[in-house]
């Protein structure tokens, strides 16, 4: 597909076709295409200085650090900037290395930490395989109630039998030995799972019982898509308070890709690592002043017009109700999980048993959602709904609508 053009919530080919962006790209253009605050404050940028070697001070680069600490909370005091979502995760894992002065990291089986050396092999799904080269990685299962792992009945036996593993792992790798305990807020790649309430308390806690860092990846979930600034924060009441780690990773939505930035928020106990001692790590291009522009214009136009608290609107008030009609309706629908503009839609061959149903029956409804003017993002046996943070009510009952014309012509054709 060759994209022409895009506005908003809408992309369109040089034929002049268009399509609901339901995929937010690889859910990063939070604040929609072409947003002109965004567009306006990177022109902007490039009148005054394109590019600037990382050593030297850049006002611009001070400002989008302060507008992502103003929304991470008063518990962090730095931010350290990457080119991506998987670089970001790259020298996360290095502080947490060189705070503790151990080696080995965990992270979930169900996690995508981005393709590069340590993030890739962090990951947890099949693209780690081919890639393990880099040393000191452990995984575990993280909860996922829906298919426990746990024989689990319930969220609460799900919570407490999955926070009962995590532990048994760090005791069996060897807790001296661990620098990181590496999650995904709300792993999204794997299938918008949304923990358990009690579980990001329950890791917190363990982290602090065996002195582990913890780092939140938020690379997909922050700045609106969960409906808050950052997941941990949209999960706070579930949680029965804040549950704040020790470093945030970020890319994506902070300035929807519109110039590639990531970065890692960082707490003042590891901050005050790097007064004194040299952060043996850095990017040319790190902290570039037209990403940082974008960061601002970005950050800015979310506030002033009301762009988070939209996505908090949109996915209480439509897609939850609208998604959950759509599954009464179709049996092939086992679950819907989400929140925010961040969905994701289980599909199964068997409600009964369970069973994820075939690569051919996701390719037809692919194939049936894009034919009516809807550009969705497919993973296995799902469907995820991710629209632009800034979707509109009207279009997101035009997306429910075909959604629900797709799933009832991959019925008729599968003879369900």
């Amino acid at each position: 597909m060759v994209i022409a053009g895009g506005l908003g919530s809408t992309v369109w080919d040089f034929e002049g076709n268009e399509w609901l962006d339901f995929s937010s790209m690889l859910v990063n253009t939070n604040i929609g295409h072409q947003h002109p605050a965004v567009v306006a404050a990177i022109k902007e940028q490039a009148e005054v200085l394109t590019t600037v070697a990382p050593a030297h001070a850049n006002l611009t680069r001070g400002k989008a650090a302060q507008r992502i600490l103003d929304r991470a909370g008063g518990s962090f005091s730095k931010v350290f900037f990457t080119n991506g979502g998987a670089d970001a995760n790259e020298n996360a894992i290095r502080m947490a290395r060189l705070h503790t002065g151990r080696d080995k990291v965990l992270s979930t089986y169900r996690s995508y930490h981005g393709n590069t050396g340590a993030a890739v092999v962090a990951t947890g799904d099949w693209r780690r395989v081919p890639n393990e080269y880099a040393r000191g990685h452990a995984h575990f299962f993280g909860p996922f109630s829906y298919r426990s792992e746990f024989w689990a009945e319930s969220p609460e036996q799900e919570c407490e039998r999955a926070l009962h593993h995590l532990e048994r792992v760090i005791v069996s790798e060897g807790a001296a030995s661990i620098a990181a305990i590496l999650i995904e807020t709300v792993p999204g790649t794997a299938g918008v799972l949304v923990p358990p309430p009690g579980y990001l308390a329950g890791v917190r806690a363990l982290a602090d019982k065996y002195g582990i860092v913890l780092i939140f990846d938020e690379v997909m979930a922050g700045f609106g898509r969960t409906g808050g600034w950052f997941a941990f924060q949209s999960l706070a009441e579930q949680e029965g308070g804040l549950v704040e780690p020790d470093l945030i990773t970020f890319a994506k939505g902070v300035n929807s890709g519109y110039v590639p930035a990531g970065g890692v928020i960082i707490s003042p106990a590891i901050a005050e690592d790097f007064d004194d001692a040299v952060f043996p790590g850095g990017l040319t291009y790190s902290g570039h002043p037209l990403a940082m522009a974008a960061i601002v214009g970005t950050l800015d136009a979310m506030a002033s017009e009301g762009i988070v608290e939209n996505a908090a609107h949109v996915g209480a008030d439509l897609l939850a109700p609208g998604l959950a009609e759509l599954a009464a309706k179709h049996p092939i629908i086992g679950e819907v999980r989400g929140l925010g503009v961040f969905w994701a839609l289980d599909l199964v061959s068997d409600p009964s048993t369970r069973e994820p149903v075939a690569a051919s029956v996701v390719g037809a409804l692919k194939s049936a959602l894009f034919s009516r003017g809807l550009l969705p993002f497919v993973a296995d046996n799902r469907i995820h709904v991710v629209p632009p943070c800034v979707v509109t009510d009207a279009e997101v009952e035009k997306a429910l609508a075909i959604y629900d014309e797709a799933f009832s012509s991959v019925a008729v054709g599968t003879g369900r």
